[in-house]
């Protein structure tokens, strides 16, 4: 098998995390003792995939020793994550690339799974999201986003929901591109004018394929994972974790009941 690479979007600072990300990027927020990066970079490493870079932007001195290739958006605060990615459009189209947000953490075991994926564009999901989501928010439809595949092919991402029906699971941030896959979500990206371009980010980029009816690929993952988006998702993250019943979402548990 050819050899993936992987790459990390880090170009946000996480504003929401108020003093937390004040002289640093969101991606160095620690969560059980260790940076959400150190998280990532390792999951990676252990999933087999050593060639990793990392999409700076704001505080990007700070993460220049984390990994040898790093791919700078000089227009961060005025972007959103896929103008971050096409400034790592070489390594995109260069061969199949893991593409991770950096505000997430997960088990190697899960991007071994998505290894193995057969679409030029695959993306993982939580069936077991909904513990997760009233953790964070209590009412779970208050921050969930519609989903719905069929057979492993996505069908809807992105829009509020009305129900829960609408809901089969939560997109986690992890996507395969093939290089196909990725000027298939080029030609997407450049089709919107300027300004849009600028603002889109992932999720609206999958829905804009998704209307041109370009397949997408849908991964079914169970807990395992988590996003750092407040400071009160790390307060609750860390309670759940020193809890004493094992915690569905901790990804640490490698070779835990994360398979769909």
């Amino acid at each position: 098998m050819t050899a993936t690479s992987a790459i990390i979007l880090a170009a946000g600072r996480g504003s929401r995390l108020g003093e937390i990300t004040r002289d640093k990027p969101k991606c160095l927020t620690p969560l059980a003792g260790r940076p959400l990066l150190e998280w990532q970079l390792e999951a990676l490493r252990a999933a087999g995939i050593q060639r990793i870079a990392i999409v700076t932007g704001y505080r990007a001195d700070l993460l220049q020793s984390f990994a040898a290739t790093c791919f700078h958006n000089p227009r961060w605060a005025d972007t959103n994550m896929v103008a971050s990615l096409a400034c790592a459009a070489e390594w995109m189209e260069a061969g199949t690339t893991i593409v991770s947000y950096s505000d997430i953490v997960y088990g190697p075991d899960i991007v071994q799974r998505l290894l193995t994926a057969q679409d030029d564009v695959t993306i993982t999901y939580d069936r077991c999201w909904l513990p997760l989501w009233q953790l964070r928010f209590g009412d779970p439809l208050r921050d969930a986003e519609t989903f719905l595949e069929e057979q492993g092919r996505l069908l809807a991402i992105g829009e509020r929901p009305q129900s829960l029906d609408q809901v089969q699971g939560q997109y986690m941030g992890l996507i395969r591109f093939t290089p196909v896959g990725w000027r298939r979500a080029v030609t997407a990206w450049q089709e919107q004018p300027p300004e849009l371009r600028d603002r889109l980010d992932m999720t609206s980029l999958l829905r804009l394929m998704l209307d041109r009816d370009e397949r997408v690929g849908a991964l079914a993952i169970e807990g395992g994972w988590c996003e750092v988006d407040s400071v009160e998702d790390l307060a609750r993250y860390e309670q759940a974790l020193a809890a004493a019943r094992p915690w569905t979402h901790d990804w640490r548990q490698v070779g835990g009941p994360h398979g769909g």
